[in-house]
């Protein structure tokens, strides 16, 4: 975490704004940036970006990318001791993806009935539903629940706040065991599918060979929402834990890295059914031909 709290602060044109907000989106080290962008002056055609950083890491890379256009002026400001992610969280608006509704505490009494409602306050977790890694995922997980019912064991490989697991859960998986390589991500995963009424196991494991994780195997769903790099990575062990028609819906990875992902399973003998695109960012639902 950041040993300092701050808030980055971008002010220009909107074109230049606008596209400064997409590349911070397309940047796979920033996947998980918190961010609002907004029209601060509406005579004088400003707009504004605040980014709140939760590590050193994440504040260089969010000002580096800021600075690097031409016509934004970028300040850093430090901030008192407060819950800033949070706060920035709380303007978020909720997130629909097929029959499931994301939304925060400051939508509690904004959920719609006949929907799967999924209550997701991120804290130190990235996945609120918000980014388009994620809303793929859940439009997959449609498709799959669309298609042929809910899963019989479903794991969640970089679970995150564990809405992925939390939403199959919801929705009839029995078996749910979500992982990750983030404490404080696994313990979040476990709040959030507390609070959600949802039955599922969280750990925390890089190689997917904890015993939490290979004692249910084999999976009828995997569900990867991590980046190009270990979805290629963890491709080998992602089969071995998987049916032998069993389905991976696999995120966090950019349009111009589906090629080398799917080369990589495609040799596993995996093939696409479904692909799905928000901005920069693909969502593949892919099913092992055994």
């Amino acid at each position: 975490m950041s040993q300092t709290a701050v808030q980055i602060i971008a002010h220009g044109p909107r074109e230049i704004a606008e596209t400064a907000a997409a590349v911070l989106d397309a940047d796979p080290l920033l996947e998980g940036a918190t961010y609002s962008i907004l029209e601060e002056d509406e005579d004088r055609g400003v707009w504004r970006i605040d980014a709140f950083p939760t590590t050193d890491e994440e504040a260089a890379g969010i000002e580096a990318s800021l600075r690097a256009h031409d016509g934004l002026t970028v300040v850093v400001e430090k901030l008192a001791d407060a819950d800033w992610l949070a706060m920035s969280l709380s303007g978020l608006p909720p997130v629909e993806a097929g029959r499931f509704f994301v939304y925060g505490a400051h939508d509690q009494g904004k959920v719609p009935a006949d929907v799967v409602a999924i209550k997701i306050d991120a804290g130190a977790a990235f996945g609120t539903g918000h980014h388009g890694t994620t809303v793929g995922c859940l439009e997959a997980l449609e498709t799959v629940l669309t298609t042929s019912g809910a899963p019989a064991k479903v794991l969640d490989v970089g679970t995150g706040t564990g809405v992925l697991g939390i939403a199959a859960n919801l929705t009839g998986t029995p078996i749910v065991v979500g992982t990750d390589i983030d404490s404080p991500s696994v313990r979040i995963a476990g709040e959030n599918a507390e609070i959600n009424g949802a039955k599922a196991v969280f750990v925390e494991d890089g190689d997917l060979s904890h015993p939490a994780v290979t004692g249910p195997a084999p999976y009828d769903l995997v569900f990867a929402n991590i980046l190009a790099r270990p979805l290629i990575e963890l491709a080998p062990a992602i089969t071995r834990l998987m049916t032998a028609d069993g389905r991976a819906i696999l995120s966090g990875l950019l349009r111009t890295q589906e090629v080398e992902v799917l080369e990589a399973y495609e040799a596993l003998g995996f093939g696409v059914e479904q692909t799905i695109h928000h901005d920069a960012w693909s969502a593949l639902l892919l099913r092992r031909k055994g």
